[in-house]
């Protein structure tokens, strides 16, 4: 069972009540968790990130100093220790395996940014467990989803983003990303499909 889950930053910030809210986030969240409820077992591992920022300096120009152009600059979200930073109220993390915080003083993006408290890193857990195979789901789409699945692919995996277990910022950006990473070379499934193996 050579096969990983990486839920990306399902974090209050990023659900209806945050910072930085996406439509549909807590919707997700609940999704993720009625879906580790059924198929946890089915992965040796289970990783979970949450962007995890400094509250006192701009974090490398992440936060804006000025207005944010959303691009590059975002309002302050996910401060280290706020309620933000937490998982979604309605995301049991029962069953995640490592935690990884991400963007601790600088800009990140992707899973593989983040560290485990230890110090671990996702591409670390990716080798010392033997996975080949990656589903990933979370928020946002266009955003940390996106980066997060490139880089997976880009560590020689073979990925899977599972649809209807993920939400984005915009419908557009959201689906160039989607596009984009089916181009990169992974594929796009929903959940209720995704107990078949991966390449079936």
């Amino acid at each position: 069972m050579s096969k990983a889950l990486f839920i990306v930053d399902v974090q209050n910030d990023f659900t209806e009540r945050g910072a930085l809210g996406v439509e549909g986030g807590d919707a997700v969240a609940e999704r993720i968790t009625a879906y580790l409820q059924a198929h946890a077992d089915e992965y040796e591992i289970i990783v979970a990130s949450r962007d995890w920022h400094d509250g006192d300096n701009d974090n490398g120009g992440h936060f804006a100093t000025g207005e944010p152009d959303f691009v590059d600059t975002w309002p302050p979200h996910c401060v280290g220790g706020s309620y933000g930073a937490e998982y979604d109220d309605v995301f049991d993390t029962s069953a995640v395996t490592h935690h990884l915080k991400k963007g601790q003083g600088k800009p990140a993006y992707s899973l593989f940014e983040g560290t485990a408290d230890d110090g671990t890193t996702a591409l670390q857990l990716l080798e010392q467990h033997g996975i080949l195979d990656i589903d990933i789901v979370g928020l946002a789409t266009d955003y940390c989803v996106r980066a997060s699945a490139l880089d997976a692919i880009g560590a020689g995996r073979h990925v899977r983003v599972l649809t209807d277990l993920v939400a984005g910022v915009h419908a557009d950006s959201s689906e160039k990303a989607l596009a984009e990473i089916a181009h990169a070379g992974a594929v796009l499934v929903e959940s209720g499909d995704a107990s078949q193996r991966h390449g079936e």
